[in-house]
């Protein structure tokens, strides 16, 4: 093996067309002898360029609807060949194997075809057989063979064999091998989960996970930590599809922060109104819904004014000019929408520090998709918790029942807790939130803080008496004691929505009634560590 390897033969074989024949033509202007196949080669041959089809060099014709066609040792021989073993060029010349230099090969587009939801044959026949084996000799011998399988990469080639007078180095062939090994290995985990899924199969034996490189991050959760961001290839509407018209580079916590805040405002269907979320380290400290965008924000950002500074802002509905003036009076980080107004566009343009990430649409709150969480040595796998109660299914335990305006705010107080960390307890009133407790080691904490905030709150809007005053309560799990449930109705809760299930139900429901509460159980919880 020399440093440098000319490209004297080079085999074309891609799915996406996409500046294949600017590269033939400049690997034809070095000389390069062409090799291809199918619609790669009539694509190259209606270019005008002079290409030899794969079927004449291995004596074979494409057969069975294009399943066989590379696979043959005077293609892999050409690919595997080391050009340095004397018995391996012995083997080439003995049997008229012709040297491959270079491959260019992209998959059939299988991830694409599952995502427009193609049913089990059509997806079966998209699964690459011959594209994948060609990598994979070619990046094993990547001492003679340089081997590309992103069309982003055609540019890199291309300078690197202007650099190099038509030739590629040893460190440019070994990075295009693990990008191609990386490659192939994703293809197979696209492929073996989504079989998983299509036969039913919940806990598979073995679980692959891949994901492709949006960015490298300046740091992770602290400056010591080197981070990245990936995508999973799901398309799922969020921050790692959204398109950041303005603002700095996003750091990994205002990834984490923004994917929170806009799975949460999802959570309100956009045709039943308003709704904006705004989130602080991973938690809401302002939800509400309103009439309009910016009376949804107000009273998201009357829950908690302090943690709102410096915050991710969410909204169920694009960005229009009333809110985008009302956001800028105040720090904020991040804002996400499915769209945003010219005018909305402009009103930020002033704030360069701020980022506007745009969406084509909502996340479905209720599409399972799995989740990931590593431990030391090895990761937990679960269902996104997509859980809903409908409001037939809740169960009144108590001898008062709610109101129909107690009831919207409970179940609104339920979405909420959903997306905060346990334990989690959440006020509401009026369709917003009014003090959010969360991640306290004890279900009492969290009441006690919820509630510290729903009266500081009202001391600095001016008001006589807390914003809990006369709301509805969420415990994201049951209430393990009455005390929890008691400090609740001290800072004036009404009425309650919980899991139930605990051994001291019975105590608690008696306490919520001696306390003139109305309570519910939805008979599901949602932890959120």
């Amino acid at each position: 093996m020399t440093d440098l390897t000319p490209i004297r033969r080079a085999l074309l074989s891609v799915s996406d067309k996409t500046g294949l024949i600017e590269l033939g033509q400049a690997l034809a202007a070095r000389g390069v002898e062409l090799l291809s196949t199918g619609g790669s080669a009539k694509t190259l041959r209606d270019a005008g360029l002079t290409v030899v089809d794969v079927a004449d060099v291995t004596g074979f014709p494409e057969m069975m609807d294009g399943r066989v066609k590379t696979l043959h040792p005077k293609v892999h021989g050409g690919l595997l060949a080391l050009r340095s073993n004397p018995a391996h060029v012995a083997a080439m010349e003995e049997h008229g194997i012709g040297g491959i230099d270079l491959l260019v090969v992209n998959l059939y587009p299988f991830e694409a075809t599952v995502a427009a939801g193609g049913d089990y044959q059509t997806c079966i026949e998209n699964i690459d057989i011959g594209g994948p084996a060609m990598i994979r000799a070619a990046s094993k011998n990547h001492d003679d063979v340089a081997v590309i399988v992103d069309v982003q990469d055609y540019d890199g080639l291309l300078a690197e064999l202007e650099a190099n007078d038509g030739q590629t180095t040893y460190a440019f062939r070994r990075k295009q091998s693990q990008i191609a090994y990386a490659r192939t290995a994703a293809y197979d985990a696209a492929v073996s989960n989504w079989m998983a899924s299509a036969i039913g199969e919940e806990t598979p034996r073995r679980r692959a996970v891949a994901g492709e490189l949006v960015q490298t991050l300046r740091y992770g959760e602290n400056s010591h930590q080197q981070a990245a961001f990936y995508t999973d290839g799901s398309g799922r509407q969020g921050v790692a599809t959204a398109t950041q018209l303005q603002g700095k580079e996003l750091s990994y916590n205002n990834i984490n922060d923004t994917d929170a805040a806009f799975e949460l405002v999802a959570e309100f269907d956009p045709a039943n109104g308003p709704a904006v979320a705004i989130i602080k380290h991973a938690n809401p400290c302002g939800v509400a819904v309103g009439d309009t965008l910016v009376d949804a924000y107000q009273k998201a950002f009357d829950c908690d004014r302090t943690s709102a500074f410096g915050g991710i802002v969410a909204l169920n509905q694009p960005l229009d000019a009333d809110t985008a003036t009302k956001i800028t009076e105040i720090f904020t980080e991040v804002v996400i929408a499915p769209g945003a107004s010219d005018a909305a566009k402009e009103i930020f343009a002033a704030k360069k520090n701020l980022r506007l990430l745009l969406t084509d649409g909502l996340p479905d709150p209720r599409k399972p998709i799995i989740a990931y969480k590593q431990v030391a040595g090895g990761m937990l796998v679960q269902d996104k918790d997509v859980g809903s109660v409908a409001v037939e299914e809740l169960k009144v335990v108590t001898k008062k029942a709610p109101s129909d305006e107690q009831m919207a705010d409970l179940q609104f107080a339920w979405k909420v807790a959903k997306h905060v960390k346990s334990n989690a307890i959440v006020y509401v009133k009026n369709g917003a939130t009014v003090g959010v407790g969360a991640g306290q080691m004890s279900r009492l904490d969290s009441a006690n803080v919820a509630a510290a905030k729903a009266q500081r709150m009202a001391a600095e809007l001016g008001l006589d008496e807390s914003l809990a005053k006369g709301s509805a309560v969420a415990s994201d799990a049951f209430f393990p004691f009455a005390d929890g449930l008691l400090e609740a109705a001290a800072a004036g809760g009404t009425c309650v929505i919980q899991p139930g299930g605990s051994m001291r139900d019975d105590e608690v429901i008696k306490a919520a009634d001696e306390a003139g509460l109305a309570m519910v159980f939805t008979g599901m919880r949602h932890f959120r560590h």
